[in-house]
C-alpha cells in the first residue's frame, strides 16, 4: 500500500480542489443576477445565424475538409516519436531513422499547410458573414422610427454594430470549426491510447470526472464574468457618446470634474469586470494543467514502474516507446479539453452577443410602406391636415384635432410657444411619427398610401440645430446624390448667398469639414444646408427656426436665401422672430395643440387677439433694443 502512497496524495490534493470548486458554485448559483440569464434559445439563435453562413456552405466543407487531414498529425506524430525511441534503443539503423524522421517531418508540413489554409477560409468566410450581419443590422436601425431611436441610446447602438457583431464573427471564423476539430481530436487521440494501452488509457480516464467539473463550474463563472464585461463595456460606450458629444455643455458650466469621476467610475466597473473575467481563467487554466501533470506523473510512476519491475497492468507490458508515446497523448488529450471549455464559453458569448443584436432586429418598424404604397413621380405641394390627433406618449395629446390647408407653392408659418406642437406638425408630414387619429394628405393622397423613401424625397428640411458629417464642403452638399457637376453645386451655394464664404476658403468645396461642422459658425452651416436643400430640388421646403441664433449679417443673407426659395415650391416655416414671417401667405398660431388663430400678418393683426399680442410685445422689445 506504502508503494502507491504518492498517487494517493495526488487523489486527496485534487478531490480538496474539487470541494472547494463545488462550493464556489453553489455560491455563484444563488448570487448570480437576474438579468445574466438569456431570453433566446441557443437553437433559435444558431438557426438564424446559419441563415447568414447558409450561402457559405462550401467554404465550411472545405475548412473542414482540410481540418480532417490537420488533425492527422495530432494522432499519428505519437505513435512516430515512439516509434524513434524504439528505433534507437534496440535496432539502431541510421537509414532508417532518417526515414521515419522524413515521414513524421511531411505529416509535420502538411499540417502546417492545412491550418493555413483553414485560417485562411475561415478569416474570409466570417468577414463576409459579418459584413452581411452588420449591413442588416445598419439597416434596420436606419428604418427604425424618431421616437424608437429616442429610446435606445446611441452608444448601445454603436456597441451592438461593432463589439457585439465582432463577437459574432469570432464565432465563425474560430469557434464552431475549432469546436468541431477539439472534438474530433479527444476523440481520435482516446482511441489511439486505446488501441496502444487500454491499462494506461483507464488510468488517465480517471481524471475526466475532475475535468469536467472543473470545466462545470468555469463556464458558470465566465459566463458571469463576461456578461460584467459586456454590460460594462455598453455602459461605457453609451456615456461616452452621450458626453462626448455635450462636451461644450460641460466645459460651459465647468463641470469637467463631476464628469471625470463619473467616467472614473465606469471605467473602473469595466476594469472590475475584466479583472474578474482574468481571475476566472487564471484559475481554471492552471486547474486543467494540474490534471494533466497529474496524469503524467502517474503514467511515469506507474509506466517506469511496471517497465523496471517487469510488472504488467490487466496483461499489457509496458515499455519506453509506450510511455514516450502516451506522454505526448496526454498533452494532445487535455490541451483540447481546456481549449473546449474556453471555445463552450466563448460560443456562449457569441450567443450573448447574437441575441442582443437580433433583439434590436426583431424590433418591429412602427412606420411602414402600406402594401398598396404607390410610388409619388411628382409633387405639387397641396398639404392638408384633416382633424389630426397626435401624442408622444399615450393620451398624452400634443396636438388635438388640428385642420388646416395649404395650397401649391404657399409659404405658411407656424408660430406659438414652446410646446404647441409647431415641430410636430413638420415631422408628422414626413411620416417621422405615426398620428393617432385624423388624416394628413399630400397633393390629394393619403401619406400612409405613399412610400416613405418617394415621399421624403420630396421633402427639403433646414433646421435649428445643422447636422454636418465628417467630409468636405461638396459631400455635406450634395449627402449621396450622384450626377452633378461641381458648377451645379456652386450655383446651388450662389442661389442661397453660400458662395459668399466658400469662395473665400483655400479649398473651396474641398474644404474639410470636422465632425457636426464645428469649424463653421452656425450661419455658414445654415447655408450650406440651404444649399443641401437646393441641390436636391424639393417640392416642399420645411425650415424649422431656421433662423434662430444667426448674426444679423448672417440673418440678412438667410432672408435673401428664403425669398429666393420661396419660388421653388411650397414652404413650411416655424419661427419665433414674427417680424420674419410677415409676407408668408398664411400663419396659423398654435397653443397648446390646437389652432387658435390663422391668416396672413394684416389679418391676424386686425384681429387684435395672441397674435398681436405677440407681434406688440416682440416689436416693443426690438425697439427698446434699438434705442
Amino acid at each position: 500500500m506504502a508503494e502507491y502512497l504518492p498517487i494517493l496524495i495526488l487523489g486527496a490534493i485534487i478531490g480538496v480542489f474539487s470541494v472547494l470548486f463545488v462550493a464556489a458554485y453553489g455560491i455563484l448559483k444563488h448570487k448570480a443576477p437576474a438579468d445574466y440569464d438569456r431570453h433566446m434559445k441557443d437553437s433559435e439563435i444558431i438557426g438564424r445565424l446559419l441563415q447568414y453562413a447558409k450561402p457559405y456552405w462550401k467554404a465550411f466543407v472545405l475548412a473542414v475538409v482540410i481540418m480532417v487531414l490537420s488533425i492527422v498529425y495530432d494522432l499519428v506524430s505519437p505513435l512516430l516519436v515512439g516509434h524513434i525511441e524504439k528505433t534507437v534503443a534496440r535496432d539502431f539503423q541510421l537509414p532508417y531513422l532518417l526515414k521515419v524522421v522524413a515521414v513524421y517531418a511531411g505529416i509535420l508540413i502538411v499540417s502546417v499547410v492545412c491550418t493555413y489554409l483553414q485560417s485562411m477560409i475561415l478569416q474570409k468566410t466570417g468577414q463576409k458573414i459579418l459584413s452581411a450581419l452588420r449591413q442588416d443590422l445598419f439597416s434596420h436601425i436606419e428604418a427604425l422610427s424618431h421616437a424608437q431611436l429616442n429610446e435606445i441610446p446611441v452608444g448601445k447602438l454603436v456597441t451592438r454594430v461593432t463589439n457585439d457583431t465582432n463577437a459574432i464573427s469570432f464565432l465563425f471564423t474560430n469557434i464552431l470549426v475549432t469546436l468541431l476539430k477539439n472534438i474530433m481530436v479527444i476523440l481520435g487521440v482516446l482511441g489511439a491510447m486505446l488501441m496502444l494501452n487500454y491499462a494506461l488509457t483507464l488510468m488517465i480516464l480517471c481524471f475526466v470526472p475532475f475535468l469536467v467539473l472543473f470545466t462545470v463550474v468555469f463556464r458558470k463563472f465566465s459566463r458571469t464574468v463576461h456578461r460584467s464585461v459586456s454590460n460594462a463595456t455598453t455602459d461605457i460606450n453609451t456615456y461616452l457618446s452621450e458626453n462626448l458629444s455635450g462636451i461644450k455643455i460641460t466645459q460651459i458650466f465647468n463641470q469637467e470634474e463631476n464628469k471625470y469621476q463619473d467616467f472614473l467610475n465606469r471605467s473602473r466597473r469595466l476594469q472590475k469586470a475584466k479583472f474578474g473575467r482574468l481571475f476566472v481563467f487564471g484559475v481554471f487554466r492552471p486547474m486543467v494543467y494540474m490534471l494533466n501533470i497529474s496524469s503524467v506523473m502517474c503514467l511515469f510512476y506507474l509506466g517506469v514502474k511496471g517497465h523496471l519491475e517487469n510488472i504488467t497492468f490487466f496483461g499489457q507490458v509496458i515499455d519506453a516507446s509506450v510511455i514516450v508515446a502516451f506522454y505526448m497523448y496526454i498533452s494532445k488529450f487535455f490541451n483540447p479539453i481546456q481549449t473546449l471549455a474556453e471555445q463552450f464559453d466563448m460560443l456562449q458569448k457569441s450567443f450573448a452577443s447574437s441575441e442582443k443584436i437580433f433583439t434590436i432586429m426583431d424590433m418591429q418598424h412602427q412606420i411602414v410602406d402600406e402594401p398598396d404604397a404607390i410610388e409619388l413621380q411628382e409633387l405639387r405641394g397641396e398639404i392638408e391636415f384633416k382633424d389630426v390627433w397626435f401624442a408622444y406618449k399615450d393620451k398624452e395629446w400634443v396636438l388635438k384635432g388640428v385642420s388646416f390647408h395649404v395650397l401649391p407653392r404657399q409659404t405658411v408659418a407656424f408660430v406659438g410657444a414652446t410646446g404647441s406642437g409647431k415641430t410636430t406638425i413638420l415631422s408628422l408630414i414626413c411620416r417621422n411619427y405615426e398620428i393617432q387619429r385624423g388624416q394628413i394628405l399630400i397633393d390629394g393622397i393619403d401619406i400612409k398610401k405613399i412610400k416613405i423613401s418617394s415621399l421624403r424625397r420630396h421633402f427639403g428640411q433646414m433646421l435649428q440645430d445643422v447636422f454636418l458629417f465628417s467630409g468636405d464642403i461638396r459631400s455635406n452638399i450634395l449627402l449621396g446624390k450622384e450626377g452633378v457637376t461641381d458648377e451645379q453645386v456652386m450655383e446651388a451655394a450662389r442661389y442661397v448667398n453660400a458662395h459668399s464664404f466658400i469662395g473665400k476658403l483655400e479649398k473651396g468645396l474641398d474644404e474639410p469639414v470636422r465632425e457636426r461642422g464645428n469649424n463653421f459658425s452656425a450661419g455658414q452651416r445654415q447655408l450650406l444646408s440651404f444649399a443641401r436643400t437646393i441641390i436636391h430640388k424639393p417640392a416642399v421646403m420645411i425650415l424649422d427656426e431656421a433662423t434662430a441664433n444667426i448674426d444679423t449679417e448672417t440673418e440678412l443673407l438667410i432672408q435673401d436665401s428664403l425669398e429666393k426659395m420661396k419660388n421653388i415650391g411650397t414652404m413650411l416655416v416655424v419661427a419665433h422672430r414674427l417680424s420674419t414671417i410677415q409676407h408668408a401667405d398664411n400663419i396659423i398660431l398654435l397653443s397648446h395643440g390646437q389652432i387658435m388663430e390663422q391668416g396672413s400678418h394684416q389679418q391676424l393683426l386686425q384681429l387684435k387677439g395672441r397674435y398681436y399680442q405677440l407681434y406688440t410685445l416682440q416689436y416693443e422689445k426690438q425697439q427698446l433694443q434699438n434705442s
